[in-house]
């Protein structure tokens, strides 16, 4: 009976697989080269998109804004890095002598006792309106007719705070129906007190909230970051508010002077506001966006 030889197993030896491992190395480096630029590509695309849809809302957010400014108050600090305007929550037309109406329904600008006045205005346009708001004539933005001014030593101004306020209808002479208004009652008469009367030629008035800044400012690591701040009082000085309510409106921003600037023609009594936003995306490889805007402000008061 033969019997047949058993044959032994065999593994690899520790030449093969280091040979393998050298192999397999050089083949991964090789995929490697191919699939990075790719995947950076693909990151790097991801973080302008980011930035990009960062920089359109924060446009589109500020010049919403911008566009309510109160005639003539739009202000920018000397190196561009701060805006601020008194924001305006409505606007309409005051009665007169001129109307024909009684004198209890007038916004004078004779006796300074007279505190209450009477405006053409639908309730729907006024339903922001809140007593704390406050009430600006004919601002053209130097001496007496200045918002941010305030008011002086001897109480005069163009800009009174409404402590009432109460809808109603009145019948203008030469009408048969009466037409919605609202009385405004303030907690003084500046306009009166002017040493010139700056009484509106169209007999407008703009109610403001008050101011609102974008500002751009550094955060604790070095990042340089574009504000909102309001809920803060009118100050004759542009300035950072130290107490204020405030927002974060852009993260990355590449720099901060020559944020905004102004551009204005005087005889059209309009202004331009431009906004130039620079982002950096989360890595150094990925390029700055840079998105400009121009807002236009109608600066007839």
């Amino acid at each position: 009976m033969n019997i047949m030889p058993r044959s032994r197993a065999r593994g690899f030896t520790l030449v093969e697989m280091i040979v393998a491992i050298v192999v397999l190395g050089i083949l991964s480096a090789i995929i490697a080269v191919f699939i990075r630029a790719p995947i950076l590509a693909y990151r790097d695309g991801v973080d302008r998109g980011e930035i990009t849809d960062q920089a359109d809302l924060a446009l589109r957010r500020m010049a919403r804004d911008i566009r309510l400014a109160l005639p003539n108050s739009v202000r920018v600090s000397g190196d561009g890095s701060h805006l601020e305007f008194l924001q305006t929550r409505s606007g309409a037309r005051y009665l007169a002598t001129e109307d024909g109406v009684s004198q209890d329904l007038v916004l004078s600008f004779e006796d300074t006792a007279k505190n209450t006045f009477t405006a053409l205005a639908p309730p729907a346009s006024f339903s922001r309106v809140v007593a704390g708001d406050s009430v600006v004539v004919f601002n053209l933005g130097y001496e007496q007719a200045n918002a941010w001014a305030g008011l002086d030593a001897s109480g005069a101004g163009n800009i009174a705070r409404i402590t009432a306020r109460a809808d109603g209808s009145t019948v203008l002479p030469g009408m048969s129906s009466s037409v919605p208004t609202v009385q405004l009652t303030l907690s003084s008469n500046p306009f009166a007190r002017q040493t010139v009367p700056l009484a509106s030629p169209d007999m407008r008035f703009q109610v403001v909230s008050g101011p609102v800044s974008f500002y751009c400012q550094a955060g604790a690591d070095g990042t340089l970051n574009l504000w909102r701040a309001w809920n803060y009082p009118i100050n004759p000085i542009q300035a950072i508010p130290a107490t204020a309510s405030r927002a974060l409106v852009a993260t990355r921003l590449n720099r901060c002077g020559r944020l905004f600037s102004t551009a204005t023609t005087a005889s059209q009594r309009a202004g331009l506001v431009g906004i130039n936003l620079e982002l950096r995306g989360r890595y150094d490889s990925a390029r700055a966006i840079r998105l400009v805007q121009q807002v236009h402000v109608d600066n007839t008061p």
